[in-house]
């Protein structure tokens, strides 16, 4: 009996593997312009406290039943409490859901790793604005490049 009811948290299975819905790369220009530079390609982003970095949207991605995953590559520098991936889905009519990666949080001093966070979207579900952001806990530097949406259909 555990094993039912502990199957009926389990996300689901994808369907096929990823594809890519946008990648990122420096030419493009983060929204949140405050600490932020270009660097050995990659974004530098200093913080001096707690903050949320809003780096992308991406309008009318034109997906639904399947599950969402924004990827980037992260290395840090002086990292205190956390920093970590968070992506907010605008459902017309229903408000703002959101992926936090709060179980994978970088902090301290890192090299480069691949970071992501996973949102599902169930049959109907059709978002009209996907936000990427980077979040600090506290004071610190996160290198980010190889920003990535993608999006494998369900089963």
């Amino acid at each position: 009996m555990f094993k039912w009811v502990k199957s009926l948290f389990r996300p689901p299975k994808p369907a096929g593997p990823p594809e890519r819905i946008r990648l990122f790369g420096t030419s493009d220009k983060p929204i949140t312009e405050d600490g932020m530079d270009v660097e050995e390609g990659a974004w530098r982003i200093e913080s001096q406290e707690k903050r949320t970095v809003r780096l992308f949207e991406v309008s009318e991605p034109g997906v639904e039943q399947c599950m969402l995953t924004y990827r980037a590559q992260l290395k840090t520098a002086g990292v205190e409490g956390g920093a970590y991936l968070e992506m907010w889905c605008r459902l017309p009519g229903r408000g703002e859901f959101f992926s936090k990666g709060l179980h994978n949080k970088v902090q301290g001093t890192t090299d480069w790793a691949s970071y992501e966070i996973p949102f599902f979207l169930k049959k109907g579900q059709r978002p009209d604005l996907i936000k990427l952001n980077l979040v600090f806990e506290g004071a610190g530097t996160v290198w980010m490049k190889d920003v990535e949406l993608l999006r494998a259909p369900l089963k």
